[in-house]
């Protein structure tokens, strides 16, 4: 049962208002040193469907697991997909490749997954409140991998 319908209905015409205290937001930091892309974007979209408000910094240094190779070879035919005018476009940007690896695993077309991709930031760099960073990476990496920034120069990125 709708508990703010009830309400306005005993309130007669006044307007009844969610008002959600600034104490509720709650907020987490990650590092993506290291971190596998795959992995990250699962816990963050869990954490993001949670409520929380996720920040993810060192987005350049993300990795994925595999063949180099073979993952540049892959992003190149996603980004030869459908025609430049009218998409699907796919990013080049780092900070955007983790958007998008987020996204698709957010049911981003409803109006929770809108709201959970809004309480995403990704930084490619590092933020001066480091210290309080939770680190979702492995300890050492034994087999081949290619980091988001290097897959951005392979796509084209400038900068």
């Amino acid at each position: 049962m709708r508990q703010f319908g009830m309400e306005r209905r005993k309130q007669g015409k006044e307007r009844c208002e969610h008002i959600s205290s600034p104490a509720s937001v709650i907020f987490m930091l990650i590092d993506g040193k290291n971190a596998v892309l795959g992995r990250l974007s699962a816990y963050t979209a869990k954490e993001l469907l949670k409520g929380e408000t996720v920040e993810i910094m060192n987005a350049k240094k993300i990795i994925i697991i595999g063949n180099p190779k073979k993952i540049v070879s892959d992003y190149l035919k996603r980004r030869e997909i459908g025609s430049p005018h009218h998409g699907p476009f796919f990013p080049r940007n780092p900070e955007m490749i983790v958007r998008r690896a987020i996204r698709g695993m957010l049911p981003y077309k409803t109006k929770r997954g809108r709201e959970a991709m809004k309480r995403l930031r990704v930084y490619s760099s590092e933020l001066e409140t480091k210290e309080t960073a939770k680190s979702v990476a492995l300890k050492e990496v034994k087999t081949d991998y290619i980091t988001i920034e290097k897959l951005s120069k392979e796509l084209g990125w400038n900068k």
